[in-house]
């Protein structure tokens, strides 16, 4: 016996540091020992590689737990070894010794870890597929510094943390092994000794790209090597794309409940299923992506996916994450781009997940007025950590450079940008203000890294302040994001469109303000899940109006002028087709109502005012430019008409929006334009196409010579009851 009996005990309780020190082949005085801690092994033989037929060496058994050691007498060297282990079962079996590897990470890699700058952590931490000196297994990387022990469990080893324990990377933090002999699919976690607590727990992998179902949500190992892209096309644009002056029409969709299969339990349709059926639709509604609500793997479906435990993974629910490529591929292949919801604010208290991870707050504040958010349940990320900003940056990086994706919608930056966000007990910042400076250092980081490395990308912020350069580059001091919903403009037209008609005078201003700060940030108009939830009605119920067909007519008129009003655009699913009842994450959208001409008619008029916003690259070209939009007349609260224009950068193309929001056929309405001509009528929400009453202007209008509302050329118009008209003319040039 070479081992000491402390040595020994420290391997068979669990509570080795640094067990490759002890385990494996280690030169010694007099000789080389070799020792083996093997899993339901009755005997060990040790077989040396360079003549394995005829050196093996049988290893004496020291303890019943598995503990086996040889001593080979004289001057050697080492040599590549395998064990030969008979189970108690009687199976017999060969491979290498977990023990026998050098590190699979470098100091290097632990550098950039622990500066917080490496942008492809995700390839390091976690489990990986990796041949080492020609032997095939899977590495395992996991960040906890303070633990006494941390060990990989499965049923490879009966889920008994005294074998494959880890070893510590210097003062990293980190714990490393490779496992040679597992394959793809394995399910696996760690099991952590907490510096403070004698009892062992499981966590998961906090960098796996898959999961098992609750409740017992093991990570697996994941291989996506294999899968074949065919969307190069499409990336080939996507990175030539100026997305401020392109159109952007985003369909807002919950995988889980946007259809189901009747005849199969109502299940979800699956990552596969669903892409030729959501592609085909955004075509035919001219949407040009998709925005997933969140699809990172989360452990209770009532939290819709934004309290997140896997942010690496794609979601179980719906396939394993190469279905989820193809999903994204599919897309792609039809033109459609494909955004995800992505959680960084905060996470959810479940043990087996990130909070309290290695016995410590690892992820999350120590102190709750940094680290809880007493709204939602929830815990904050330390921003402040380099390790855990890192992580988050290389979930969002991860997601574009595995998956593909085109841009992520952050959720929640609001509460990320405040310290004092729904808290009555918080700490100020080191100047004494409300400001999070570590976490608006991370969104700049994460934002410019995005951008640097995935040209043509998409950042979009959830952030419901007035904030300043939420939209502006990080190289002028801004957050760096792409787009902003522009949650104020969402609030005001609903409120404004939620009174009955008689009363809207009293509330023109609604419709207007958002006219005062439309070009402070790159804004996107936004309809979102969280508008038709919890108490708060589908679209069409928010609709003020004594009848039903009166509440259809008034969203018909709202889309059309939400198309037509600067920015960017993204509508929830069922929105686009005056969804009757409240969404409900479980359960499918009601598609039935497509056979009444009322919802066919509101689904056609967001197909075709989309159309007409994709099909002219003056309209998106000029979201963002105050020259491009002007009032024609935003003063009429008695009548509660709205008119605005829309021009090309030129001023030769313009497009001429009149919203009649009453109940009121307006003859004869007098309204100036710039020019005369040809004023086309374009598209019309009261046409019977669109289940109207077919009140219009026969196609066109000419406007003629006269001042009105301060322009040389005036019109004679019908303004249909609760409609928007949209007309369309091109000055002659000089």
């Amino acid at each position: 016996m070479i081992i000491s009996h402390d040595e020994l005990k420290r391997i068979k309780s669990a509570r080795c540091g640094e067990p490759h020190g002890l385990l494996g082949m280690h030169k010694c005085k007099g000789g080389i020992v070799v020792r083996a801690f093997l899993h339901d092994a009755k005997t060990c033989q040790l077989i040396d590689l360079r003549d394995p037929a005829k050196c093996r060496y049988d290893m004496v058994m020291l303890d019943e737990s598995g503990f086996f050691e040889i001593f080979l007498k004289g001057k050697r060297k080492l040599f590549p070894y395998r064990l030969r282990v008979e189970r108690y079962n009687g199976e017999v079996r060969q491979f290498f010794d977990p023990y026998s590897f050098m590190p699979t990470l470098s100091q290097d890699d632990l550098y950039l870890i622990g500066k917080g700058d490496d942008r492809k952590i995700y390839c390091k931490l976690g489990s990986h597929l990796r041949i080492i000196n020609g032997v095939e297994g899977v590495s395992f990387a996991v960040w906890a510094p303070t633990a006494r022990r941390v060990s990989v469990v499965g049923d490879f080893n009966s889920w008994d943390g005294r074998y494959h324990q880890m070893r510590q990377l210097g003062t990293s933090g980190i714990w490393e092994i490779f496992i040679p002999g597992i394959s793809a699919g394995t399910k696996y976690k760690y099991e952590i000794l907490a510096a403070n607590n004698d009892a062992p727990f499981l966590k998961i992998d906090p960098y796996a790209m898959s999961f098992e179902a609750p409740p017992y949500n093991s990570s697996i190992v994941c291989d996506i090597s294999k899968y074949e892209w065919h969307d190069s096309d499409w990336l080939k644009f996507r990175a030539s794309a100026n997305w401020d002056k392109r159109a952007v029409s985003v369909y807002e969709v919950h995988l889980g409940s946007w259809m189901t299969v009747p005849e199969d339990g109502h299940r979800p349709l699956r990552y596969t299923e669903i892409a030729p059926k959501l592609a085909e639709y955004c075509k035919k509604m001219n949407f040009t992506h998709v925005e997933f609500m969140p699809l990172s793997e989360y452990p209770f479906p009532g939290s819709w996916g934004y309290q997140v435990t896997g942010f690496y993974a794609p979601t179980y629910r719906y396939g394993t994450p190469m279905e989820f490529m193809q999903m994204v591929d599919i897309l792609h292949q039809n033109g459609i781009g494909v955004i995800l919801d992505w959680v960084p604010a905060h996470f959810p208290r479940d043990a087996f997940a990130l909070a309290g991870y290695d016995g410590s707050c690892l992820y999350e504040h120590e102190d709750p007025r940094k680290g809880a958010n007493p709204e939602w349940g929830t815990l904050c990320f330390n921003y402040g950590r380099s390790e855990v900003s890192n992580f988050l940056m290389g979930s969002a990086l991860a997601w574009f450079d595995r998956f593909h994706i085109d841009g992520l919608r952050v959720d929640a930056v609001a509460s990320m940008l405040y310290l004092n966000f729904s808290r009555s007990d918080w700490i100020p910042n080191k100047y004494g203000g409300s400001e999070n400076l570590e976490a608006i250092e991370f969104l700049k980081r994460t934002n410019y890294a995005v951008h640097e490395d995935y040209k043509g990308a998409l950042m979009i912020a959830e952030e419901s302040t007035t904030y300043e350069g939420v939209t502006k580059p990080v190289s002028e001091g801004g957050l760096g994001f792409d787009f902003k919903w522009n949650l104020g403009w969402m609030h005001d037209t609903l409120d404004y469109f939620k009174e009955d008609p008689i009363n809207r005078k009293y509330h023109h201003n609604k419709m207007t303000f958002p006219s005062m700060y439309q070009f402070t940030e790159k804004f996107m108009l936004v309809y979102s899940h969280d508008e038709v939830v919890h108490g708060k009605s589908p679209m069409v119920g928010k609709m003020g109006g004594a009848y039903w067909g009166d509440k259809i007519a008034n969203l018909r008129a709202l889309y059309a002028f939400m198309w037509m009003w600067p920015g960017k655009k993204t509508l929830f699913m069922g929105s686009e087709f005056a969804q009757g009842h409240e969404w409900r994450y479980d359960d499918s959208l009601e598609w039935h109502l497509l056979q009444y001409k009322e919802h066919e008619g509101v689904q056609r008029v967001v197909s075709d005012v989309a159309g007409i916003y994709l099909g002219d690259k003056s309209l998106s070209a000029n979201d963002f430019n105050p020259m491009g939009f002007e009032w024609i007349n935003a003063d009429d609260a008695l009548n509660s008409v709205f008119s605005f224009l829309r021009f090309d950068e030129n001023g030769k193309d313009a497009y001429c929006i009149v919203g009649n929001f009453t109940p009121v056929k307006r003859e004869n309405y007098t309204l100036g334009l710039p020019w005369g001509g040809v004023w086309k009528e374009i598209l019309n929400t009261d046409s019977e196409f669109y289940g109207g009453r077919g009140f219009g202007n026969n196609g066109a209008v000419y406007p003629s010579p006269m001042k009105v509302n301060g322009r040389k050329f005036g019109v004679k118009l019908l303004l249909p009851p609760m409609s928007t008209l949209i007309f369309k003319s091109s000055r002659a040039i000089d």
